[in-house]
């Protein structure tokens, strides 16, 4: 981005900040760095998504309701993810951040592995809670990294390309955790996707460098210059732009957490028989065609979606810092109608193409939003700040995101007596709505943005 920011009287990046706009480590190096910080947070993502498709199987198993599906998938995770990332965030700041990175990632997958041993909901809940806290080690020493890897102006596209995490993760665990769970069941697909982590670990552990190692003059500010968690929080108080997009994010993220655990359900009671009818098309049984399809199409858009949002937002940004808002506005005031659509008409195929729709507009937020939270505030603030915004779009979206839908849908089933059908479609129709709102949080911080960036 090469728009100058207006003067402004707050505290400006410390001497370091020149030091950290430049690429510390050769090209070849910071794409590898790039791609093990994204195969890491595919795992991330397989771990944590890969109980959605696994939702119905072990409802039927345990005799859980669909708030339990929600409590097990969304709060309960969520709480310890949000909370942690911050004291974590903290250490990041400081501390050597590829063994942050790596750590989380062997006890997120060794919980993972556990949450097939669990024999009852407390027992899969506490496993759950042990992959939250896991993957609370994750995202903010990362975007902290990224921060430090790229030069200022590829932030954006830097850091959508490491939030293809996202749907790639999704894709790989619905289609893995499908796929196993028709041949093998829910438990042993538990299993499986808690072991690419232990290679991944390894990897970060020995390969990963920590750039702070090579920049002295960046360490030595960090040092003189460390910021407190309350002169960071003061901080960003004063940054109108990064709360409207926290909030904006955590809309479409409790939209987005909220359809997780309930997409293959939706298509199991409304679209049953047809999905039977296509899944004996390849042989396969419903769970595992629907981890297939859901992961392949959604998955794919999803990741383009990400890839894109970031190279459109870099571009527009450089001559118009509002672009970065811009694009996550727009994608998400036209991604209502269409998910409506996809869920209201009667073929199941049809669903699916629509939601392929849906995946190209849903993650266009990932990279202009994160390059906001690390771009709004100095370099020594960073780890801190992508924390903040985590605990924001992760305790309002992946916390209450699933549990809110899975109780609208038992109203809609048995309160309102829809069934278990066409409350869980109403549920979901209701729920896409507050993309209104995310539309217009995102809108009105294109009034503030080009003031406040800074780094």
């Amino acid at each position: 981005m090469t728009e100058t920011a207006a003067p402004s009287v707050e505290p400006v990046a410390p001497p370091a900040a020149a030091a950290a706009s430049a690429a510390p480590y050769s090209a070849s190096y910071t794409r590898y760095a790039m791609f093990l910080l994204l195969g890491i947070y595919i795992v991330n993502f397989l771990d944590r998504a890969v109980v959605n498709i696994l939702a119905e199987p072990i409802k039927n198993d345990l005799g859980l309701a669909d708030w339990q599906l929600g409590l097990m998938s969304g709060l309960a995770f969520a709480i310890f993810y949000t909370v942690l990332g911050i004291p974590i965030a903290r250490m990041a700041e400081r501390r050597n951040r590829p063994m942050i990175i790596g750590t989380a990632v062997a006890v997120w997958s060794g919980f993972t592995a556990l949450s097939g041993a669990a024999q009852n909901f407390a027992q899969l809940v506490l496993f759950r809670i042990g992959v939250g806290v896991g993957e609370a080690g994750c995202t903010p020493p990362a975007h902290s990294l990224i921060a430090d890897y790229v030069p200022k102006e590829k932030r954006a596209s830097a850091l959508a390309f490491y939030s293809m995490g996202t749907p790639l993760g999704g894709l790989l665990g619905l289609v893995m955790g499908g796929l196993v769970a028709d041949a093998h069941g829910w438990r042993v697909a538990f299993l499986v996707a808690g072991v690419p982590g232990i290679l991944f670990a390894l990897l970060c552990w020995f390969t990963l460098k920590e750039p702070r190692k090579l920049m002295a003059q960046h360490s030595a500010a960090i040092h003189a210059t460390q910021a407190s968690f309350g002169e960071t929080l003061k901080y960003l108080g004063k940054k109108k732009t990064f709360w409207l997009i926290a909030l904006g994010a955590a809309i479409k993220a409790f939209i987005g957490y909220g359809h997780a655990p309930f997409t293959a359900s939706f298509f199991l009671r409304v679209h049953g028989a047809e999905v039977k009818g296509l899944a004996e098309n390849f042989n396969l049984q419903s769970v595992g065609f629907l981890g297939l399809a859901l992961g392949l199409m959604g998955g794919t858009a999803g990741a383009i979606s990400s890839y894109l949002g970031g190279q459109i937002a870099d571009k527009y940004a450089k001559t118009d810092l509002r672009g970065y808002v811009s694009v996550p506005a727009l994608a998400s005031l036209i991604a209502v109608p269409v998910y409506i659509i996809a869920v209201s008409v009667p073929s199941a195929s049809v669903a699916l193409w629509i939601l392929v729709i849906n995946g190209l507009l849903g993650s266009l937020w990932y990279g202009p939003v994160y390059a906001i939270g690390q771009s709004i505030v100095p370099p020594h603030m960073r780890a801190t700040t992508s924390a903040i915004l985590l605990f924001t779009i992760n305790l309002i979206g992946l916390g209450l995101g699933p549990l809110a839908v899975g109780i609208l849908s038992d109203v809609m089933s048995n309160a309102a007596g829809l069934g278990s059908a066409q409350g869980v479609r109403w549920a979901l129709m209701i729920s896409t709505c507050f993309g209104f709102v995310a539309f217009a949080l995102f809108w009105i911080a294109r009034k503030t943005i080009r003031e406040e960036m800074v780094s």
